[in-house]
């Protein structure tokens, strides 16, 4: 019986993105290369306004330090991962709540795994911004979402503070990093562990 995976992670996060390509190369050795991933939402800077801000100040204000050096280690693992992240097409770090909600919606549709890959990859590799609601709807129509559909659950109010509630909720349930990954409600993992972790895991959920 393939057991439960539960994903908790933020669609700006670099290594969410390498973690989900590792768990997906770890479900893939192991013969479950289809097996559903549930996407809980998770904010690593809540306070970005609903417009955005510059990656590059904003990271500087909050380590206090050139973040050149870290892009280039983060770069280094993605690309280990096959993911040919290029930070330089990155310049802004968006408000994450309207993606999120779009990606909980996505759910009902079955396509919440490949939304969120389409989002990561737009972010990462093509450097779109993904706070603006034309992006997100651009996207989403591509998985699942007529794009008035889309538009309408962006203007959403109550789905945008449902969305808050969980990402909120995640954090005080002792989740103070993403990605966190969890197997059949219990085995869980922080951060983005190797396909070898992830396999082991998986087995041990598989048999428990």
């Amino acid at each position: 019986m393939t057991p439960t995976i539960d994903f908790v992670s933020d669609v700006i996060c670099p290594w969410c993105f390498i973690g989900l390509r590792r768990l997906e190369a770890a479900l893939e050795a192991e013969g479950a290369a289809s097996a559903p991933i549930t996407f809980h939402p998770f904010q690593l800077d809540p306070s970005t306004p609903a417009e955005g801000a510059d990656l590059r100040e904003r990271l500087a204000g909050k380590f206090g330090g050139d973040p050149e050096p870290m892009f280039r280690t983060v770069e280094e693992a993605a690309r280990e991962s096959g993911i040919p992240l290029d930070f330089a097409k990155v310049r802004r770090t968006p408000n994450t709540l309207a993606a999120h909600t779009l990606i909980t919606r996505a759910h009902d549709k079955g396509t919440q795994r490949a939304l969120a890959n389409a989002l990561f990859e737009a972010y990462f590799l093509e450097g779109k911004d993904i706070g603006q609601r034309d992006v997100l709807v651009e996207i989403a129509s591509g998985h699942g979402f007529a794009r008035a559909e889309a538009r309408d659950i962006l203007e959403d109010r109550a789905a945008l503070d449902l969305t808050r509630t969980e990402a909120h909720a995640m954090s005080t349930q002792g989740i103070r990093g993403v990605p966190f990954t969890i197997l059949a409600g219990k085995l869980a993992l922080s951060g983005a562990q190797p396909a070898a972790a992830f396999r082991d895991a998986f087995r041990r959920a598989q048999s428990a």
